[in-house]
């Protein structure tokens, strides 16, 4: 299994103007291959490269390097081509998806550059990186980070991005923590962990009593902080004076650090619950739910601003570094069937949180009864799963 650990570097006043020029550079090639690209036919990198190598070279970037930023453009436009495919940017021939198409994409001068081994080397025991630089190979540049950040780099396999951010150099390492293990029946959990995830509470598990639910995973707390942030940076965007565009500054990532820290406390609590209970982990897949659903406009904004996607995430890769099985189901009716009997009604559901059956009469909380009904499906994809295990390694069992 794939993951970024984001490392700090403390480069000295030296290093740090070589690698704030090296960015430049990069994206200034980034650019110049971009309007050829724009306009190019085929815009696979090998392709690419044929025409701009030689430019590139001639503007101050060493063979890799060029390499480098020819495949970053070429995995851009992929990218723009596949949001454009997927309707992302309206309808063919909107003005958004005319905007979007219709120009080179354009990278900022310190925007992010990948660097393979060749580019960049590591001496994890000495807490330094050698890397090309356009002033020449920078050694000895130093990066701190935390003890299991350290660990984690053992197993770094894969590019490292570079990336300059509020006045500091950061490198996005990726490493591998390997694969786990094969699903076979002497895995199989006590039993399974359904999360249902949603607007008005971000998750309910099957082991949860929505009626006591945490504030923590309230999603009204969650909006009030946030609307409590909305309300300020409103404020000082209308003041418009220096001091006030410092305060913006300082704040524009908090919200983001707030969502992504109240995710970790989340994923955290539900994996923790899981290894307690031996259970494995059943969470709903809300890819695409932005064009599944039709909601008001205040639950859009609601839905839309929520990284449901980061949550999922933290949840898998840390429910695999314990050794728990996770299955991704699709929530499909799974809010409208009753979990006692599989009755399926659209009026089973008659306000947000009540949940009331109208063939077997079983009444609850709806968010809980939805995760009930994603625990029973993780339970079937996982058997199903187990099913494609080579009869060899299935031990036999009578009928």
């Amino acid at each position: 299994m794939k993951r970024v650990v984001v490392i700090k570097l403390t480069p000295t006043p030296g290093q740090f103007v070589a690698l704030k020029a090296t960015l430049a550079l990069c994206n200034t090639g980034a650019n110049m291959v971009s309007r050829l690209a724009h306009t190019a036919t085929d815009r696979r990198p090998f392709a690419l490269q044929k025409h701009v190598y030689a430019h590139l070279k001639a503007l101050g970037l060493s063979a890799q390097p060029a390499i480098r930023v020819i495949k970053k453009v070429a995995d851009a436009y992929a990218t723009r081509q596949a949001n454009l495919n997927s309707g992302n940017y309206g309808r063919p021939g909107s003005k958004r998806y005319t905007n979007v198409s219709g120009k080179p994409i354009a990278f900022r001068e310190a925007a992010g550059q990948p660097f393979d081994d060749r580019c960049l080397s590591w001496q994890i025991d000495q807490s330094t990186v050698s890397i090309w630089s356009s002033a020449g190979r920078l050694r000895g540049v130093g990066f701190v980070c935390a003890p299991w950040q350290l660990k984690l780099l053992t197993a770094r396999k894969g590019e490292s991005d570079l990336v300059f951010r509020d006045g500091h150099f950061y490198l996005h390492a990726t490493v591998d923590t390997g694969t786990p293990p094969p699903l076979v029946p002497a895995d199989d959990p006590t039993g399974w962990l359904g999360v249902d995830l949603g607007i008005v509470n971000l998750a309910v598990t099957t082991a949860d009593d929505p009626t006591d639910l945490d504030v923590r995973w309230s999603h009204g707390a969650v909006t009030g902080h946030r609307k409590r942030n909305q309300t300020l940076r409103t404020a000082l965007q209308k003041v418009g004076t220096k001091s006030a565009k410092r305060k913006l500054k300082k704040r524009r990532r908090k919200e983001t650090r707030y969502a992504t820290d109240i995710n970790h406390q989340l994923s955290k609590t539900i994996v923790a619950q899981a290894q307690r209970t031996g259970q494995g982990i059943a969470v709903e897949d809300l890819s695409r739910i932005r064009d599944r659903v039709r909601l008001g406009r205040a639950q859009r904004q609601q839905l839309h601003s929520w990284a449901f996607a980061q949550l999922r995430d933290q949840i898998t890769y840390k429910a695999h570094a314990a050794g728990l099985p996770v299955q991704v189901i699709n929530p499909r009716n799974t809010s409208k069937t009753c979990h006692h009997c599989g009755h399926y009604d659209p009026a089973n559901r008659p306000s947000q949180a009540l949940f009331r059956c109208h063939d077997c009469g079983w009444t609850g909380h709806a968010d809980h009864n939805a995760a009930l009904n994603i625990a029973a499906l993780g339970h079937q994809s996982y058997r199903a799963a187990q099913s494609t295990v080579p009869k060899a390694a299935t031990p036999l069992t009578a009928s």
